[in-house]
């Protein structure tokens, strides 16, 4: 009898084992990353008023379920202006700071009569994307860019479309695998290089706007990433008439892939959204003030970094990683 009982014990702790096994979910999604870059605008510089060039640099991260639906969003656009003299001098930003960054300083609710700040609305379409799939996002793009009355309804009355074009791009390339409770973040960090027109050479008042995106574990350790950069620069003569083809797509950096041309004409050993992904490839498993040690004095990687192949200069990858 002892016996049978045994044996009787033991199928049902299979039996158990068998349903609790069935009824287990996939807890993984996948990880993507996406960069929507806006066409630039630039005015000419007069008398009365320095000349400018804006580009507007919109980034996403995703998460997504086996079942094609986002399960997480986050976002952050980059409004960057900068500015140049009738006489063809750069001038320098005192900072770039994010829309998100800015928080109520962005004053669409003080001076533009919105019933929220542009992170609330920001913050409101992250929350209704979720459970979307692609497609459903898609559709939430209404006339004049902005949103159908389900977005309006859920608290975000701005322009839409840079956002879903930045979602679409990050929902296509989710790839790596991390756990549905991961907590996404994107950062934006702007560098700017500034250069005085002469009589026999265009000035000019370049931005890189490097976009870094990640998921991170309950200890704030990395466990996906994704780096990119959009660089523009504003060419201008000595005059301050500015000489930027405005109609030109802006491709980032990653998006250019092989085209970009470090092999082909630089010389480097890897492209260079390879020595990018060699960059991510390091921060995995590494917290905020880890990832700043990725970088020696010169703003290039340390020796390990190199090795692993990422030789160019890390110093946006960093500032935009440690956001």
């Amino acid at each position: 009898m002892k016996k049978v009982l045994t044996l009787a014990l033991c199928a049902l702790m299979a039996l158990s084992a068998v349903l609790v096994g069935c009824g287990e979910t996939n807890t993984s999604v996948k990880f993507g990353a996406g960069v929507y870059t806006g066409a630039p605008t630039a005015t000419d510089a007069t008398d009365d008023k320095d000349g400018s060039g804006k580009i507007d640099v919109t980034a996403a991260a995703v998460t997504v379920d086996a079942d094609g639906k986002i399960v997480a969003c986050a976002l952050d656009t980059a409004s960057n202006t900068v500015n140049f003299t009738a006489d063809g001098k750069a001038l320098a930003n005192d900072e770039f700071k994010t829309k998100y960054e800015m928080g109520a300083d962005y004053n669409m609710v003080a001076y533009g009569g919105a019933a929220k700040e542009w992170f609330e609305q920001a913050d409101a379409f992250e929350v209704l994307v979720a459970g979307k799939t692609l497609d459903e996002v898609k559709a939430l793009v209404a006339e004049g860019s902005k949103g159908t009355d389900e977005v309006i309804s859920a608290g975000c009355t701005i322009m839409i479309n840079e956002f879903v074009g930045a979602i679409e791009k990050a929902y296509n390339a989710a790839s790596a695998e991390v756990s549905a409770d991961a907590a996404l973040k994107v950062s934006i960090a702007t560098e700017q290089t500034l250069t005085d027109a002469t009589e026999e050479k265009d000035g000019s008042n370049k931005v890189a706007v490097n976009v870094f995106a990640s998921a991170t574990d309950a200890d704030g350790k990395v466990l996906a990433a994704s780096s990119d950069c959009a660089e523009v620069t504003f060419t201008f003569d000595a005059e301050g008439a500015s000489t930027l083809d405005t109609t030109k797509a802006i491709a980032t950096k990653r998006e250019q892939g092989a085209s970009y041309g470090m092999v082909a004409y630089g010389g480097a050993a890897k492209e260079w959204f390879e020595q990018a992904d060699a960059f991510d490839a390091a921060c995995i498993g590494k917290t905020a003030s880890e990832i700043a040690g990725l970088m020696g004095e010169d703003g290039k990687g340390v020796a390990d970094l190199q090795t692993a192949g990422c030789t160019i200069y890390v110093s946006g990858f960093v500032k935009a990683a440690t956001k």
